[in-house]
């Protein structure tokens, strides 16, 4: 008896271990601590002139436009190549016309943040990207990167 006894508490001990670890891998909080440190080591290693926006997406911006922004509406032409941390590049279009509201919310975040004739590089934390949903070319909680150039919108 003391047997089972024993065997069920260490399988009740090693299922909570597992639940544990898979809740802290899922942890919306972890994951961007994780993506804040990438992000902040590839811009380090890069040596980009780097600027945070809001929810974590970070700009650094090559080459300055002129005139205003485009809104989270605009239909944007655009050249850009989309890329992540180990430079996979999981997408890429030259002479693009995009409409801001149909792409991830940190790609938006940064585009909206350039104006005609901007170069940059956008660095996308993965909530604000595909977050905890693979995609073609890109596996789930993927931190992205955008080199991004506005043509007009």
């Amino acid at each position: 008896m003391a047997m089972k006894r024993k065997a069920f508490i260490y399988s009740v001990l090693i299922s909570l271990a597992f639940v544990l670890l898979s809740c802290s891998r899922n942890d919306p909080d972890v994951i961007a601590e994780r993506d804040r440190k990438k992000i902040l080591e590839y811009i380090e290693e890069n040596e980009l002139d780097a600027t945070e926006l809001e929810e974590g997406v970070f700009i650094a911006i090559m080459q300055e436009g002129v005139g205003g922004n485009p809104s989270e509406n605009s239909l944007v032409l655009m050249n850009y190549l989309g890329a992540l941390l180990n430079d996979d590049v999981f997408d890429s279009g030259q002479s693009v016309r995009l409409n801001l509201d149909g792409v991830v919310r940190g790609f938006r975040i940064g585009v909206m943040a350039l104006n005609r004739g901007s170069k940059a590089t956008i660095l996308i934390p993965s909530e604000a990207g595909y977050g905890q949903f693979s995609q073609p070319g890109i596996p789930r909680n993927s931190v992205l990167i955008f080199d991004v150039e506005i043509i007009d919108f």
